[in-house]
């Protein structure tokens, strides 16, 4: 019997090669060279397009300025950036050097900011002109200070805030050859960090490695299909794992295919560059296709180049696949996952519209469970709910090919979430024999908006710092463009409160995103609790329903 050292072949050449070769800028590398005058990246805005070589010079520029600021290795270069050309350079460069990239969610506020930049400390700080404001108050806010800070204007036009410099500034001058550190990156070490809420609005570093950033890659390949033939663009914001990785740059570079940049979703936009640029895969949330199935009925435009429509970030109900399919395109696809290990089950056009509603199956390299909800203690991963599609318990998922089961300083976050090989993500749904997954909740009554995770007691604690009020809870309520509202219930401590005065303190708060604010409001006179002293989310929930087809709640 063989050790656990002991093989029956030669395996130094291998793990050699693999451990430092298979790795995503390898994979960007090959088709910078055989695909060389190749469409890589087009930007709409100025009306250019990157060739796969072009697109390689330019991350090499960026490579040598950010080694002339003395970044190295495991270095963290940040970026709060709309999508666009400098959102890709600096998501490559960072890795021809052995630095860490990380794109930060442009909707955050100040103190929010202020907070990643000093969990993180990057050595560089890349912030877009149209955020220029909340990018000074939060380098101000936080205790780290980069060496650098350097700002992005597609139109050249801005000027950047004292202490910082562009983005041409910046790379002027800089060589456009390769920077020439041999094997920069081993497949274990970290690529690239994106940011997600923890369960009490407090952000959490995910790490994400080489090993991960390829077979996410492969994933999406594997599972569109994906190939150099196609043009992607993708309408949400790429800083989030289902931007970047779901037909964003990261799948599309890596096959060798055409990125195509929208800067910011609107309907006409978004369809007339599908037909300008004909676009074969169009990724968003279901809250997005509505607008476009909208629009298209009314300004018919040419979608006969498009392969099919990704969606992720809400649960596709069959109704409205049904409408998708017969506006948009006969091929709709619906991915289900979390910033922790991207997309884990996924619904195919041959599911639909019959299994519209539910999460899908496990993708090919993943396996998803529902386990039993305990009181008082974490379910074991075979400690199964009935597959009969009635009872309720959390999911959770393994998916070791797209994850490395941590948080960065965050030990506490990681003992909770992660165990034996598994992710226990907090979302509460069922399955049935054939293990398709229907989400039903979440443990910590999450609220998503737009795609965005919004944590109820983030915003209970702002509201709650107003003089005037007592208490608060807040739950989420239908919406047909968001997907669903943030709403509050308020007992007030002051009978001359108004929804008005509470909006404008959540407005100014410098740490709550302009997103995480409530849009309706109510006063009660109680709140209701458990018999332990637990705000009792979900009947809250059930009311605010009612309330708001009712009338009842007063928008702020």
């Amino acid at each position: 019997m063989m050790s656990g050292e002991e093989r029956t072949y030669d395996m130094r050449m291998f793990k050699d090669t693999f451990e430092y070769e298979f790795t995503y800028l390898n994979g960007f590398l090959r088709n910078a060279r055989r695909l060389a005058g190749r469409p890589a990246l087009t930007c709409p805005l100025r009306e250019k397009t990157w060739t796969y070589a072009e697109l390689n010079r330019e991350c090499n520029r960026l490579a040598h300025a950010l080694l002339a600021d003395g970044v190295g290795k495991n270095d963290v270069v940040m970026y709060q950036l709309l999508n666009g050309a400098e959102f890709v350079f600096l998501y490559l460069a960072p890795q021809k050097i052995g630095a860490i990239n990380c794109p930060v969610n442009f909707r955050l506020a100040d103190g929010e900011t202020a907070f990643i930049i000093d969990d993180s400390r990057p050595a560089v700080f890349f912030y877009d002109v149209e955020f220029k404001e909340t990018a000074e108050s939060a380098l101000a806010m936080a205790g780290h200070k980069p060496r650098r800070v350097v700002m992005v204007d597609p139109w050249g036009r801005g000027e950047p805030f004292a202490g910082s410099i562009t983005y041409e500034e910046y790379v002027s001058g800089r060589p456009v050859d390769d920077p020439g550190i041999p094997r920069p990156m081993h497949i274990y070490d970290e690529t690239t960090r994106l940011y997600t809420s923890g369960t009490t609005g407090r952000s959490k570093g995910v790490p994400i490695n080489n090993i991960n950033d390829v077979l996410s890659a492969h994933d999406v390949i594997m599972h569109f299909p994906l190939s150099p033939l196609d043009k992607t663009m993708n309408m949400s914001s790429w800083f989030h794992r289902g931007g970047l990785y779901s037909g964003g740059p990261n799948p599309t570079l890596y096959a060798g295919g055409e990125v195509v940049a929208l800067r910011q979703f609107r309907p006409r936009t978004c369809l007339d560059y599908v037909e300008k640029y004909g676009i074969t895969f169009l990724i968003g949330a279901p809250p997005m296709l509505k607008l476009l199935h909208d629009f298209q009925l009314k300004n018919p435009r040419d979608l006969g180049k498009l392969k099919g429509i990704v969606t992720m970030g809400a649960p596709l109900e069959k109704e409205a696949c049904i409408k998708f399919q017969q506006v948009l395109t006969p091929n709709i696809f619906n991915g289900y996952g979390t910033s922790e290990a991207f997309w884990n089950t996924f619904l195919r056009p041959h599911d639909l519209p019959r299994m519209a509603g539910t999460a899908g199956r496990a993708c090919t390299d993943d396996d998803v469970r529902v386990v039993k909800i305990h009181p008082d203690r974490r379910a074991e991963p075979d400690d199964f709910a009935s597959r009969d599609n009635q009872e309720a318990g959390e999911i959770i998922v393994k998916a070791p090919a797209k994850t490395t089961y941590s948080y960065v300083n965050n030990p506490a976050e990681s003992e909770r979430v992660f165990y034996k090989g598994w992710i226990y993500i907090g979302d509460v749904g069922t399955w049935d024999e054939n293990e398709y997954i229907t989400v039903v909740g979440r443990k910590d009554d999450i609220i998503i908006s737009a795609g965005e995770n919004i944590h109820p007691v983030q915003v209970e604690e702002v509201l709650n710092e107003h003089p005037k009020v007592k208490e608060s809870v807040v739950t989420g309520v239908p919406d047909e463009v968001r997907g669903e509202a943030v709403a509050a219930y308020v007992v007030k401590a002051d009978p001359s409160l108004t929804a008005k005065e509470l909006d404008e303190h959540c407005r100014s708060h410098p740490m709550l995103a302009m997103y995480k604010k409530p849009r309706f409001y109510r006063f009660v006179d109680e709140l209701p609790y458990t018999g332990t002293g637990k705000k009792i989310h979900y009947k809250v929930k059930e009311q605010a329903a009612g309330d708001l087809r009712a009338g009842l709640l007063e928008r702020a």
